[in-house]
């Protein structure tokens, strides 16, 4: 599902028109971004945790000619599933 699915999707499923669901898709996104950019984490109960991790250097490897090359540090984002949103997609009830 790209965005433009999601959007109406969402329009659909909630009765409201896709203009509102676009401006709602682009708050919850830009809610988000703002916090993992502040280094926060997001839990939705039984949904999942989206947090920042810390990514050390490291020394990796150009496919193409195997010539070594240093990886900088990063913050990375992450997300972890809940219990529900897991049991949800094994069939589990």
């Amino acid at each position: 599902m790209n965005r433009k699915e999601l959007i109406a999707a969402l329009a659909n499923k909630t009765g409201g028109s896709k203009a509102d669901a676009d401006r709602n898709v682009l708050a919850l996104l830009d809610v988000i971004s703002s916090t993992l950019k502040k280094g926060d984490k997001i839990t939705l109960s039984s949904f999942g945790i989206f947090e920042v991790r810390e990514r050390a250097a490291r020394i990796g490897r150009n496919p193409r000619s195997g010539e070594r090359l240093k990886i900088k540090a990063a913050r990375v984002p992450s997300f972890r599933a809940g219990a529900t949103l897991k049991e949800a997609l094994n069939g589990v009830k």
